[in-house]
């Protein structure tokens, strides 16, 4: 089978299952121009399908530009059609939960129309944990290795499971703020506050909540039905009414670096230094590139991290987590 993959998230599960970019039987023929992840995994020799159209200076002026491309009905991302063609895929793995986030369904659907043999269409939309984890198994469907999904599904549930045995349910849970985009502010959501509270923290700008037909959604049972809506724009005014205990800066897409410098930005302001989070020392900066924001495999790491963080129980943390901690107020 011949795969094209237009979706970070969605090669980083592909290649849990395959081990490798060019495994028999399942070969990754093109990819996106973020695929990036696993280093050592043949991603290097992967033809790039995708660019983007705007170039990343700060986060104001990438909200400025993908706002102004929305309004005007573009694609945030370009996609060599020619390329695919001549690349035969008899399946494309691409995602309809964000247009921001990677190139839309939409067109992915208008280019292989026109493909020969037209291949099939794998659409990833996971809005929570467990939906991030059926998406490998979807996966494992799609390319004839069900039984190799199954399995890390497996290895991923338990270190979910060992994670929370960090977490102390009768201690006050701190509440945190999780900012996912610094100018304007945006809170995560879908699975961000589903990690938080799991990990033994409250998300009270975007909480989770659970369907009407879940009851009282107590216990581990029930904490699985919880989930939350996508993430939100929110007023400085409204983040400091919260008094944070904790907040951590994740903006999705950008490395660690560069969150750095948005923090930098983010702590000039004058309602960022009277939040009991920087009083305390509680703010943590992390790769939004790498962690967090992409529904794969790696949420797994992010969690491990953030019940390590929150519980002050660092030999749960990852060894190499993409993270960095602020320290007397300003970064």
């Amino acid at each position: 089978m011949r795969i094209v993959s237009l979706l970070p998230s969605a090669t980083e599960s592909l290649l849990a299952i395959t081990g490798r970019a060019d495994c028999p039987g399942a070969t990754l023929v093109g990819r996106s121009h973020e695929c990036d992840f696993p280093a050592g995994a043949g991603l290097e020799g992967v033809p790039v399908l995708t660019a983007a159209r705007t170039a990343f200076e700060s986060s104001a002026q990438i909200d400025r530009a993908v706002s102004a491309q929305l309004a005007g009905g573009e694609s945030l991302y370009t996609l060599n059609v020619e390329l695919m063609t001549r690349l035969r895929p008899d399946l494309i793995i691409t995602q309809d939960l964000c247009s921001v986030c990677s190139i839309d369904l939409k067109a992915v659907r208008a280019a292989a129309a026109d493909l020969s043999p037209r291949p099939e269409i794998l659409s990833l939309n996971p809005t929570t944990v467990e939906g991030v984890l059926d998406d490998l198994l979807s996966i494992g469907l799609a390319i004839g290795r069900e039984d190799a999904a199954a399995a890390r599904v497996s290895e991923l549930r338990e270190r979910l499971y060992r994670a929370e045995e960090f977490v102390t349910p009768f201690a006050e849970a701190p509440s945190v703020v999780f900012l996912e985009w610094t100018d304007p502010l945006f809170v995560g959501g879908h699975w961000t506050p589903q990690l938080i509270e799991r990990a033994g923290g409250l998300h009270p700008l975007n909480p989770t909540a659970a369907p009407e037909s879940a009851g009282a959604a107590a216990g581990p049972i029930g904490q699985t039905l919880r989930a939350a809506g996508p993430s939100i724009r929110v007023p400085a005014e409204v983040v400091a009414a919260i008094c944070p205990q904790r907040v951590i800066v994740c903006p999705c897409g950008l490395p660690l670096e560069d969150a750095w410098r948005e923090t930098r930005l983010l702590a000039e302001q004058a309602w960022w230094a009277d939040l009991p989070a920087v009083r305390s020392g509680r703010v943590a900066v992390v790769d939004g590139n790498q962690m967090f924001n992409r529904p794969g495999p790696r949420l797994v790491d992010a969690f491990e991290w953030l019940v390590g963080w929150l519980n002050d129980r660092p030999e749960a943390m990852p060894r190499g987590f993409p993270w960095r901690a602020l320290h007397g107020g300003a970064a």
